[in-house]
């Protein structure tokens, strides 16, 4: 299976950098394009259609995108809903004009209705409203899917969408505030470790439930729909409602998952919970049917990819680092 010349917006995110590596790993790819933020800005329309016209790859896929946990998405609306739909509009619309035939555009769960059926099917889109914190996000996302399924209808290109679970893993966004559940735990933890903290404190009642995939798992789960054959792809596929979930098969509460990762650090503090704070969704699962009869499925427990998440963080010295003061560290989480 060859995907030609591949261009991954994002590369450096945490997705797009999984994806690279198992582009790079696989062979897959004849060629793998990327472009910094200086070499390109994607919110940038003229940039962003001159590049692609320029070196055309074979293959676009977008793992670029503004991200960022449940304080984030709720404080930052208008940064996420605009940001999100011009990287998107400007790499779908670009890549038609320039004739770029396949694209992979990476979603996320939060599309789906706040109250969906679990776990929740690719058909339950628009059948209700969103969670409300993220909803400018999850606008976004819808968007990208309906422009890949207008694409593909109106124009015969091949534009497939995925929509991952919750994501966690190397190369992930620790930063304080604005992080996901994860990595916001993971730093926590450790900061309260080195500095012998009585206790830690996590946003919610911490019953709601989440599933959590590994990065290199969902990136696999990519590499394997760009091969997939489109006939056979789109035989499996409903072109009006094409996204494909890659979910991990198990959720959690989020009570359980700081339990697990308090253990992965080895803090030897108290756990508590701030159900003044919100908790998103009562439950996010996905059914994760149609990608595991196209043969996929993780790889990567929650327990180990945790182990290895936390061994990330150490090696970029996060809890060493002299800068606890001055980023006005909060005992908060993001979900």
């Amino acid at each position: 299976m060859s995907l030609g010349r591949v261009f991954v917006a994002g590369h450096r995110g945490m997705v797009g950098s999984a994806i690279v590596r198992r582009l790079e790993q696989g062979g897959e790819a004849t060629e793998i394009l990327t472009a910094t933020r200086d070499e390109l800005d994607l919110t940038n329309q003229q940039a962003t259609f001159a590049w692609l016209e320029r070196y055309k790859p074979d293959v676009v896929i977008i793992a670029a995108a503004k991200v960022g946990g449940i304080r984030a998405n709720n404080t930052y609306r208008a940064d996420f809903i605009y940001q999100n739909l011009a990287i998107e509009t400007n790499l779908i619309h670009g890549s038609h004009l320039a004739g770029i035939q396949q694209i992979l555009f990476l979603g996320s769960s939060c599309i789906y209705p706040k109250m969906a059926s679990q776990p929740m099917p690719e058909d339950c889109l628009l059948t209700g409203p969103l969670e409300p914190t993220n909803e400018p996000y999850a606008i976004a996302k819808i968007a990208g899917i309906k422009m890949c399924e207008s694409y593909n209808i109106q124009y015969g290109t091949d534009y497939r969408s995925v929509m991952p679970t919750n994501l966690y893993g190397i190369g992930d966004n620790y930063h304080p505030e604005n992080s996901h559940v994860i990595p916001a735990l993971i730093r926590r933890f450790h900061e309260a470790k080195v500095k012998s903290d009585e206790s830690v404190t996590v946003w919610g009642t911490g019953n709601v439930r989440r599933e959590f995939l590994f990065a290199d798992d969902l990136a696999d789960a990519s590499v394997l729909l760009m091969g997939t054959p489109k006939d056979e792809f789109w035989s499996k596929v409903d072109m009006n409602c094409s996204q494909v979930n890659v979910g991990y098969g198990e959720d959690v509460s989020i009570r359980e998952l700081a339990g697990l990762i308090k253990e992965v650090v080895g803090f030897e503090g108290n756990l508590s919970f701030d159900s003044s704070r919100p908790d998103g969704s009562p439950r996010k699962m996905l059914n994760s049917r149609l990608i595991n009869d196209l043969g996929w499925s993780p790889k990567t427990r929650l327990e180990d990819g945790l182990v290895e998440a936390s061994k990330e963080f150490l090696k970029r010295g996060f809890p060493t680092r002299k800068l606890l003061p001055s980023l006005g560290l909060s005992k908060r989480a993001s979900l």
